[in-house]
């Protein structure tokens, strides 16, 4: 089994070596800064398995650094992301996902959660099958990690991708929000649900911003994916 390679990006020293010195011992390969530039400069080289990025940083902040990840070059940008912070306002939350962000986590922190997280991300981020998925003109090619619809490409963070493949898979069925966030979050210690409601929103705006819509919502169930007629 290849041991996963983790970047924790933190500017605390203190929660800093806490950090590397806990994951290393969950069997993880860590690396470690305190910059943001830094933390680009790692990615760019040699793009771990996930990033544990802290928002305050002093140089760039976590929000700037994952918004450069996700505008450059493949396999960089398509590096996960887990935002470890202490700015817990609902806004903070939403900024990181919208930027890409794979989860966000909030100090303080229970270190047995935090690595559940992490390898949830892994386990839904990891492996790939050669089948190409289609609902009318979009088409999803997983093994190629590639989205297009009317030809044109779309990009999608590592959890948009994965909740759209769900989707496209489970076409013209209605999936409630538990059935969503244990497959695509695997929370099997519980998860918020909102998140849910959070990504559906971001793939309306990147994937069904035109006609016909494809991602309907069944109220008081959940969400369908429905190829057009």
């Amino acid at each position: 089994m290849t041991t996963a390679s983790l970047l924790v990006v933190e500017d605390d020293p203190t929660l800093r070596d806490l950090l590397v010195a806990s994951l290393r011992f969950a069997g993880f390969e860590v690396t470690a800064t305190e910059s943001g530039t830094e933390a680009l400069r790692i990615v760019s080289n040699g793009p771990p398995d996930l990033v544990v990025l802290d928002v305050l940083l002093p140089d760039l902040d976590g929000f700037s650094v994952l918004r450069r990840m996700r505008a450059g070059t493949a396999p960089a940008r398509e590096v996960p992301v887990l935002f470890l912070t202490a700015r817990d306002a609902g806004d903070d939350k939403v900024a990181g996902l919208s930027a890409g962000g794979d989860d966000y986590v909030t100090k303080p922190f229970r270190l047995d959660e935090l690595i559940a997280r992490i390898r949830a991300i892994l386990r839904r981020t990891a492996g790939a099958t050669p089948e190409v998925l289609s609902a009318g003109d979009l088409v999803l090619d997983p093994a190629a990690r590639l989205v297009t619809r009317g030809g044109e490409p779309i990009s999608l963070s590592p959890t948009e991708f994965t909740l759209l493949r769900f989707l496209v898979e489970n076409a013209d069925r209605v999936l409630d929000r538990a059935q969503i966030l244990h497959r695509v979050w695997h929370y099997d210690f519980g998860g918020d649900a909102s998140i849910v409601e959070s990504y559906i929103s971001y793939l309306r705006r990147k994937v069904d911003n035109r006609e016909p819509k494809l991602i309907h919502t069944v109220r008081g169930v959940g969400y369908v994916l429905r190829r057009p007629r």
